[in-house]
């Protein structure tokens, strides 16, 4: 059973930092396009980061120059700086997988969701 396990999250000043990772677990062959997501009250899921196998990334406009995707074998993270009240929201990881019992095949896997609150 393949599974995304997310932390770093918690409130947080304006202006300041916080890292969030992610961590793929199970059967797992390969980990194709990961990425991150949030969630605001009210509102619908958006796309913040994401990030290709090869290491291609690309960001919503709201963070471009503020957050940074990375990633290795099997993790993904979201250095956030210069955090504003706008970007309190649930983050989600997100991680297009194949597992070993699929190896060819692509399935789509979320975590459970962390919060971040900016807040003075």
């Amino acid at each position: 059973q393949v599974q995304l396990v997310e932390s770093g999250g918690g409130l947080v000043q304006p202006g300041g930092s916080l890292r969030l990772s992610c961590a793929a677990s199970g059967s797992i062959s390969s980990i194709h396009d990961m990425a991150w997501y949030r969630q605001a009250p009210g509102s619908q899921r958006e796309p913040v980061a994401g990030i290709t196998s090869v290491g291609t990334t690309n960001y919503a406009d709201s963070v471009k120059g503020r957050f940074t995707i990375s990633r290795d074998k099997l993790t993904v993270s979201l250095q956030m700086n210069s955090l504003k009240s706008e970007d309190t929201a649930v983050y989600y990881c997100y991680a297009e997988i194949s597992p070993n019992m699929a190896p060819r095949s692509r399935f789509a896997y979320w975590g459970q969701g962390t919060q971040v609150t900016v807040s003075s």
